[in-house]
């Protein structure tokens, strides 16, 4: 690092920006030392573990090998990052400061879901069910409310909505809660997890027509999704009303903490919708690929109809 040796001169409005982030930022020994003991999270660990290894060894019996990688990234990626963001730093000091508690959030809805599906958990469930079970299981994923859960525009729309909370003064009633901040964790977690299971399933019988349209207004909603965090970074009045927490000599002021909080949210948006877009189009080729075998399969004659019916149509 660069030092001036004068000690002194005018520095631009950027230098001071980075400078004032320095300042505010924790240092890396703090953030990878400062862990916590919850026993809500030890317990959601420990029991999403003990039924994906109950899952595999059915899976087993009925004579599915489940790939080992699937395994590994449930693990490591999925419950890993769940505890790194509940037990590590965030979790920790999520009541004190308000861009952790927005970060702890926001990757719990939008991050650490789609990296436990990873693991494709929905489908280990599947391998391990009887016939019977499984087709009541893809007739639940494939009803009205799995296929609006699974509606990329639905779930950026519903998450945005979520985030403008942020917006008001019930944030900091959430964040200072003991007893609501720690619920918090479990309940984005569940209501990340029906978001984006339902969308990584691939479920709901949609043309590629409609699958293109929904890829295009995901474009919109980039848009959407950050609205609350550029709104939180340029508001200039602390907006959840609690005075400054005493801490470290780092520790931001309430209107800086508030502006890293919109920062981290807008960035954390705008990410997390990057495998949104993969998603849907993963789900298009493989519907495009579906329409295509059916139209293969059809005779001549059933073409040809189809097509006089489609004239028909038109004119009508």
């Amino acid at each position: 690092m660069l030092h001036n040796p004068a000690g002194g001169g005018a520095s631009s409005p950027r230098t001071h920006s980075r400078r004032s982030y320095a300042r505010h930022t924790p240092p890396i020994d703090a953030l990878l030392t400062t862990w916590r003991a919850d026993p809500v999270t030890i317990a959601v660990l420990v029991g999403a573990a003990l039924l994906y290894a109950l899952g595999v060894r059915r899976a087993r019996r009925r004579g599915t090998s489940w790939p080992a990688h699937r395994t590994v990234l449930f693990f490591v990626l999925g419950l890993g990052s769940y505890a790194v963001v509940e037990l590590g730093f965030l979790g920790t000091w999520s009541a004190e400061l308000r861009w952790a508690f927005v970060a702890r959030i926001a990757l719990l809805l939008m991050a650490v879901p789609a990296l436990i599906c990873l693991g494709r958990p929905l489908d280990l469930l599947r391998a391990g069910l009887s016939d019977a079970a499984r087709q009541r299981l893809d007739a639940a994923l494939d009803g009205r409310v799995f296929r609006v859960l699974g509606n990329a525009m639905f779930a950026t729309v519903f998450v945005a909505a979520i985030f403008c909370v942020f917006l008001t003064p019930l944030a900091g009633v959430l964040r200072t809660s003991p007893l609501i901040g720690e619920a918090l964790g479990l309940v984005s977690l569940v209501v990340g997890l029906l978001l984006v299971v339902p969308l990584m399933a691939l479920t709901g019988n949609h043309t590629s027509t409609f699958l293109a349209v929904e890829f295009l207004l995901a474009f919109v909603e980039l848009v959407i999704d950050s609205i609350p965090g550029i709104l939180l970074r340029l508001n200039d009045t602390v907006v959840d009303g609690v005075a400054a927490a005493a801490g470290a000599a780092w520790w931001p002021n309430p209107l800086h903490d508030q502006h890293l909080a919109g920062d981290l949210l807008w960035f954390i948006a705008e990410v997390a919708d990057v495998p949104i877009l993969i998603i849907l189009l993963v789900r298009w080729g493989r519907r495009d690929r579906v329409e295509a075998a059916g139209y293969d399969a059809l005779t001549d004659e059933e073409h040809d109809a189809l097509v006089q019916e489609h004239l028909r149509g038109s004119r009508g």
